[in-house]
Parts: C-alpha cells; structure tokens; sequence
C-alpha cells in the first residue's frame, strides 16, 4: 500500500521546531501550563507538561505537529484527574489568564473585531494585552491573571474559571457586536452580504435580546345580532368554534400575527409589553460574526494553539505581533522562513488594571444570563425541577376538567387548567396539546 503524501505541516515540522529559539519560545510560555503535542490523527495523553524544551523537538521526530496548551495556570498540571470537583481543581489551580478567540471566515472581519475590542478594553483601563495570529484566519488575545484583582467581595478570582471569564467574553462582545456589524457592512456592502447569505436580519426580543417566534392568532366571531361575541385563538379550528356566552357556531373572520418570546413569555399582545413600552427590534446579524468571540473556548481544561506553534491546515507559525502590526498584517508575514523574532505572548501588566472590567462584566453576567431553552414533552412524564411528574398524579379536579365538561363553568374550567399546567412551568406544546387537541373544549376556546 502505498503512503499517503505527507502534508506541508508535516515536511517543515522537524526543521522548524529543532530551532532553539522555537523551543524556548514555546517553552517559556506553557510553563505551569497544561501543555499537549497535536498529531495529525488528533491530540496526545492528558495531562502532560513540557520538562524541558528539548521535549518539543522530541515529540516532534515522534509525528508531533503542533503544541496546545491550558489557559488555567496549575501548581503542578500533572495532578489533573478528570474525576476530580471543582473544588479539587481549584486547590490545585494558581490562576488563569484571560484569553479571547477572535475567529471569522474572513481575515479582515477579524481584525475589525481585535481593533474594536483593543479599544473596548483599553476605555476600561487594560492597556497591556498580548496579540498573536491563530495560524488561520484569527487572533488570541490574552489579559495575564496578574492584571485581575486577588478577589471580588468573597470570592476568589483564581476559582472563578470558567464563569468569569465567559461574563467577560460576553460583555466585550456586547459592546463590539452593534460597531463591528456597521464595519464589516460599510466593508463588503449590504447587497453584497445578502447576495451571499451572510446578512440575516431577525426580530429579537427586547428583553433576554433573544430571536423571537411569530405566531398566529385566529378571530372567530359570533354571528348572532343579539351577542355579536368575539374569541381569539392560537389554534385554528377544523371543527365549529362555539361562541362561550350563546353557543352559537362562530365564523373565522380573521388572523393576527403576533411576536411572542418563548423564553420570557412575553408577546406583542401582552399587557406586560404594552405597560413597559418595550418593542421587538429587527437586528442585523453576519453569519461569519455571531460567533467572532470564541465562549466555548473559555471552558475547564480546554486547550489553545501555543505562541510560535504551527497551524496543521495552513503551515503557518502562530506569531506574536504588536499592535501596530494588526491593520497591515496579511498571513505570509507568518510563513516560517519569515519568523526570525521571538516576542512574549504575555505582555507587561499593572496589578488590578483589569479590576474595573471584571466588576462590570460580572454584573452584565448576572443579569444575561443565559435562560433555559423551553423542553419538548416527549413522553408521559416530565422531569420538572428534580420531580418527574406524570398525569396520574394530577388533583381529581384537574383529572375530571382534561375529561371535559358539559354546562356551566366551561370557560373557568379552561382557566383553572391553563393556571394549573402554567403554574407547573409544563412545555408549552404540551400545554397547548392538552387544551388545543381536545374536542371536548372545542366549543370554549
């Protein structure tokens, strides 16, 4: 059989990284760090360190391509043990550096973000900030530990990986998301993004800024001169809708189409919305920028290409640059015969410099969180908040109401079953299901 042709990662690996300079670079930077080889076919064992810097020529004559390394800082990284607590970890941790990872299709849309957020952080007072090119089409930015306060009221900043640092990866991005769109579409132009499908715009929800569903609302009303009733519906009827007040059969005049969240259950017919004078905004979304700040990177354990380690799929060296060198830079300045200076990833720091950014991405954490995705009823029973709760456990009440009533009291039964089901925090299809899908009180709702 013959042998697959090796890639060019794997041509100048061995002549690049037996560079000394190479070695130390990489070497003096994983210090403390969980830090592991990439082959071609996927990472090595965990944990591991670098002893020495002669390890990473070694590693490399064994098919190694590429170094990855921990943005938590440890005592000792080989004590990691994936059974181990939070807690455990933590006693175990000395502190982590803040990383950003700016990513997008385009290498130009990233360098609008790293400006915009160089900008960001220094109006918060952090001015000392290591930049370097991923290798691809990105950058790493990194805030050294030093620069955060020891603690936050009782709270040690050191155990507060990875929730600080996503609440800080969060607020920068809030703060560039509005400018950067404007950048990029000042940049390419809007007939050309939506050309390509890279412009989407969607209504969001005012509140949790979440995209929001559209719903219909179907009117039926009551023919008889005498009532002349009206009843509005989510659910559009195959079978006669009975007027609630005369039981006369209603006519369907009409639809409504309503924004309605279903994270904070808030619509456009809701009194809630109409007393805070809140509205649905349209925002414009690209697509190669809704995630242009990695937050799944900031996560336990979770590993980034090291300062002057190559990139598999384009050869390129992960290079250490300054500032300056942001707007101009263009992905051959990284080509290995090109890297002859070996900066430090980690930039000089002031203590606490970064203590005004944490105090105020930690209180825009608190109050976006993230809300739990609304569950699906896929069964007969349904896990609600640690009590798994099925229909056979229902009061009798509830039970004789889902049987369907016959006279008086139809339209306050409906009501007591919705506020029961509501007020169990039940999936909203399964709540629609159970009133929606029965005949029996077709003639109320």
């Amino acid at each position: 059989m013959e042998e697959e042709p090796k890639k060019k990662v794997q041509i100048i690996a061995q002549s690049y990284y037996s560079r000394l300079d190479v070695q130390n670079a990489i070497y003096n930077f994983c210090k403390n760090r969980e830090t592991v080889p990439r082959y071609l076919d996927g990472f090595g064992k965990r944990p591991d360190v670098l002893d020495y810097p002669s390890d990473i020529f070694a590693l490399v004559k064994r098919g190694a391509t590429s170094f990855h390394c921990s943005e938590e800082i440890w005592n000792n990284p080989l004590e990691i043990n994936t059974d181990m607590t939070p807690e455990q970890y933590n006693e175990i941790k000395s502190g982590w550096d803040f990383l950003i990872d700016i990513d997008s299709k385009y290498l130009d849309y990233s360098k609008i973000a790293a400006r915009l957020l160089l900008e960001q952080l220094e109006r918060h007072g952090v001015t000392n900030v290591g930049i370097k090119f991923s290798g691809s089409k990105g950058f790493h930015m990194i805030v050294p530990f030093g620069a955060f306060p020891e603690k936050i009221g009782n709270d040690l900043t050191k155990d507060m990986f990875p929730e600080w640092p996503r609440y800080i990866a969060g607020y920068l991005f809030s703060l560039i998301r509005e400018p950067m769109n404007f950048e990029i579409l000042k940049l390419t132009g809007r007939d050309k993004l939506e050309k390509t499908g890279e412009l989407t715009v969607e209504t969001v929800c005012p509140k949790c800024k979440k995209p929001i569903e559209r719903k219909s609302f179907w009117k039926y009303e009551c023919p008889n001169v005498r009532c002349r009733g009206s009843v509005e519906s989510p659910i559009k009827k195959n079978t006669a809708m009975l007027c609630p007040s005369c039981n006369t059969k209603m006519i369907l005049t009409g639809e409504r189409k309503t924004d309605f969240c279903k994270f904070c259950k808030i619509s456009t017919i809701g009194e809630e919305l109409k007393k805070s004078e809140m509205i649905f905004n349209e925002e414009k979304t690209i697509k190669s920028t809704q995630d242009a700040i990695d937050v799944v990177l900031v996560a336990s354990r979770h590993l980034f290409r090291a300062p002057y380690s190559l990139h598999e799929k384009t050869a390129f060296v992960s290079k250490v640059l300054d500032r300056d060198e942001l707007e101009s830079f263009i992905p051959t300045d990284a080509d290995v015969l090109k890297v002859k200076e070996f900066r430090s990833f980690m930039p000089n720091y002031k203590p606490n410099e970064a203590e005004n950014l944490l105090i105020r991405a930690i209180d825009w954490g608190k109050s976006n969180q993230p809300r739990e995705a609304p569950r699906k009823f896929e069964g007969k029973a349904l896990d609600l908040k640690g009590l798994t709760i099925s229909e056979k456990m229902f009061p009798e009440v509830i039970k004789k109401i889902m049987k369907g009533m016959k006279g008086d009291g139809r339209k306050r039964a409906l009501s007591v079953l919705v506020s029961f089901l509501t007020s169990l925090d039940f999936p909203q299809d399964y709540i629609e299901e159970k009133i929606g899908g029965l005949e029996k009180f077709a003639e109320v709702f």
